[in-house]
């Protein structure tokens, strides 16, 4: 069998009729010879096809993947030219991005680090591109400006990715991105001087930084120098983990442990608060499942010892204390429990649990000031408790309301420890929290220019297609009118065990005023309620997460929220996937789509860059149960002609190396290609940016006023008059 990316290539052969040639060049009319609403840029279709069991399928685009193409560059050039003439007359758009910039304008602060008894963390001041790092000598005292990385490029696309002080806090180490690539560079500043040191690490990807507790250098993960192909695209095999001796050069770096026999392992370093032991999270791809291995570090030349050796659950390492090491598990608790392991008696028979599981999903802990502080997950919104060494719980840690709490690093021994909260329109606040008196106090509280008290966030459960209960959160104006006629933006992700909780967003609020409403759905497939949740959308079972975020539109048009010309979906990366899979099954339901940086061709991803590490959530190619049902809903090989699909923006850009750009270029083409009617169907390339991390603040603000833009057009929505031209 043949398919071809327009599906009405494998409607004919199941009909019966002979193979068909290669696609035909992009016209620009459609069948009946009708001249098409856009002149899209013209995508050549070149004679490429694959084998996959028993199925022949064609992949005429498979030039794109040539990132270095010069066709390819004309190509992108073209279509961001042609959105941005689009784009040109839409109403109020200058004033959407203005109004972005006012909310964007404001403080926003990082959770502090506490090293040597200094406090270290970022702030943005607002509108800077990047946010810069500071320490102080007290709570009380003055900031000081540490390290600003808007200084390393004219256009703020180097960006700081990661950052850890030492423990006795007299150095920084800190890890550059350039453009929004994965790849890490890491440096070292003194922190009394201002001042880099020597010392550089390149080839640093997916990886912690982890110092010595005598500060005497740090452990990182690399891998080798990709060789003969774009580094963007290159396959990402073989991490090695190292540790860097300052002052050294990094060829003279000391191999710490690599598994030549296991290409697809990878792995993260932490250091126990004692200095005694040195742990290894062992991982293969984004499987939540790992290893978990130990070297004592008081031995030298000791093996690397393994305390895990199958990969049958997760086992994350949140701690020392008393010579054990604490690790929360879902190995015997779906929903996640606390371990305490002797690492001098390591077999499983002499874990003691610390604390069990609860109805509510353990998201994450930490062991601080003598205590184990559990942050769980009761639908899809935090709950944070404490309780002692022994498990004893001591107190419930207050938050200001409905959302999402962050952070709790510190240290076994330390006598406070940081937290964020937000919600959907609060702004991410910092909280201090003393272990020893249960006290918590606002460290920095931003403002932003809006009312939050104009508007609600309400959560509700609607059925999906298989009767499951799905919560959703629901944000608008109090006292909004359910006359269907609402415009409403739609978001999920529902993947690789990530559960999308309460966050504030300045471009959420900048909708909302727009008159939208914003509603935020806990798909399956993520990570709100624990194992089960998240496999019944892995693999073979992922339409389920599809069928989720189709019910969710049913249920905001059936209760009056909107109707499907004033409804517009937006996910990223996995959640692009989810827009884009939904958009072509259920089209019908849909005013717009917003596929952002997605994954977009299911049988190619595995290809470039990390792309493989996602085969323990979507499946494998080379297993025929996968494959079929990889086929059934990858969004390049399902788009048909002759549907009226909702006006679709896709975005990505040219320097994303977690999710090949290609993806989007493939699938616009081909939406271009195979649909007939009026709406726009366009693509957004940024340049020098990446998959979203660390991009900068300008190109945030002038991405989301061109994608309201698209949908104040696309929608029809009127603006109100404080955002009207």
């Amino acid at each position: 069998m043949i398919l071809r990316p327009l599906a009405l290539s494998l409607v004919l052969l199941l009909a019966g009729c002979a193979e068909p040639e290669a696609p035909p060049a992009v016209s620009q009319a459609d069948a009946s010879g009708k001249p098409r609403a856009f002149d899209y840029p013209a995508a050549k279709m070149v004679d490429q096809a694959d084998d996959y069991f028993d199925q022949r399928i064609f992949d005429p685009y498979r030039w794109m993947e040539d990132l270095d193409s010069p066709e390819l560059a004309q190509w992108v050039a073209a279509q961001n030219a042609l959105t941005q003439s689009y784009l040109a007359d839409a109403p109020g758009r200058e004033r959407i991005k203005a109004r972005l910039t006012e909310l964007w304008n404001y403080e926003r602060y990082g959770v502090p680090q506490v090293r040597g008894g200094r406090y270290f963390y970022t702030r943005n001041d607002g509108l800077q591109n990047q946010a810069p790092v500071y320490w102080q000598a007290a709570l009380d005292a003055e900031p000081t400006l540490l390290l600003d990385p808007n200084t390393l490029s004219a256009d703020g696309t180097v960006s700081l990715a990661d950052w850890e002080a030492s423990d006795d806090g007299k150095r920084l180490a800190y890890a550059l991105s350039d453009g929004g690539s994965d790849w890490r560079t890491i440096k070292v500043r003194d922190v009394d001087s201002g001042q880099d040191l020597a010392d550089e690490i390149r080839w640093a990807k997916f990886t912690s930084i982890a110092w010595a507790r005598d500060g005497s250098g740090f452990y990182y993960s690399r891998y080798d120098a990709p060789q003969g192909e774009n580094e963007l695209k290159a396959v990402n095999k073989f991490q090695k983990l190292y540790f860097h001796r300052l002052g050294t050069p990094q060829d003279q770096d000391r191999l710490v442990y690599e598994r030549p026999d296991q290409p697809d392992w990878g792995f993260q370093a932490e250091v126990s608060d004692d200095g005694h032991h040195l742990v290894v999270t062992v991982s293969k791809g984004t499987d939540e499942r790992n290893l978990l291995f130990v070297q004592d570090l008081r031995k030298a030349d000791a093996p690397m010892q393994e305390i895990v050796s199958e990969f049958r659950a997760a086992y994350d390492f949140i701690g020392a204390a008393d010579g054990r090491l604490f690790v929360r598990t879902d190995d015997g608790a779906e929903r996640y429990r606390i371990v305490a392991i002797d690492p001098a008696k390591p077999a499983q028979d002499d874990w003691r649990e610390v604390v069990p599981q609860a109805e509510a999903t353990l998201l994450s802990a930490n062991v601080v000031g003598g205590q184990v502080i559990a942050n769980r997950l009761r639908d899809a919104a935090s709950e944070v408790t404490a309780y002692d060494l022994k498990g004893k719980r001591l107190r419930t840690i207050a938050l200001p309301g409905l959302g999402t709490a962050t952070g709790f690093g510190g240290g076994a021994s330390a006598s406070e420890t940081f937290f964020a909260f937000a919600s959907f329109t609060t702004p991410g606040t910092i909280l201090r929290y003393e272990p020893k008196s249960g006290r918590v106090a606002v460290f920095r509280e931003p403002k932003v220019a809006f009312d939050p008290a104009a508007y609600e966030t309400r959560q509700v459960f609607y059925p999906s297609k298989d009767g499951t209960k799905i919560p959703m959160f629901i944000t608008a104006r109090r006292g909004v009118t359910l006359d269907g006629d609402n415009p409403t933006l739609l978001y999920g992700y529902g993947g690789f065990n990530i559960p999308v909780t309460p966050a504030f967003s300045a471009n959420t609020i900048a909708w909302l005023e727009l008159g939208g409403v914003y509603a935020s759905a806990n798909l399956r497939g993520g990570g709100e309620y624990g194992r089960a949740w998240h496999e019944a959308g892995m693999k073979t079972r992922r339409q389920n997460v599809f069928d989720d975020f189709a019910a969710a539109a049913e249920y905001l048009i059936a209760e009056k929220w909107t109707q499907p010309e004033r409804l517009a979906i937006s996910g990223r990366s996995n959640g692009g996937l989810l827009v884009a899979a939904t958009m072509l099954q259920r089209p019908e339901l849909f005013g717009a789509a917003l596929p952002a940086v997605s994954v977009l061709d299911m049988l190619r991803f595995r290809e470039f860059t990390i792309g493989w590490a996602w085969e323990s959530d979507y499946g494998s190619v080379k297993d025929p149960a996968e494959f079929k049902a990889l086929l059934a809903y990858s969004p390049l090989h399902n788009i048909r002609p002759k549907v009226e699909y909702p006006a679709t923006l896709v975005t990505t850009a040219d320097r994303d190396d977690r999710v090949f750009p290609a993806h989007s270029f493939k699938f616009a083409a081909a939406l271009q290609a195979a649909y007939q009617g009026e709406r726009p169907m366009l693509i957004r390339v940024e340049t020098r940016a990446g998959h979203g991390a660390g991009k900068p603040t300008s190109k945030i603000i002038g991405e989301r006023a061109d994608e309201y833009a698209f949908l104040v057009k696309t929608l029809g929505i009127e603006l109100p008059p404080a955002a009207a031209d």
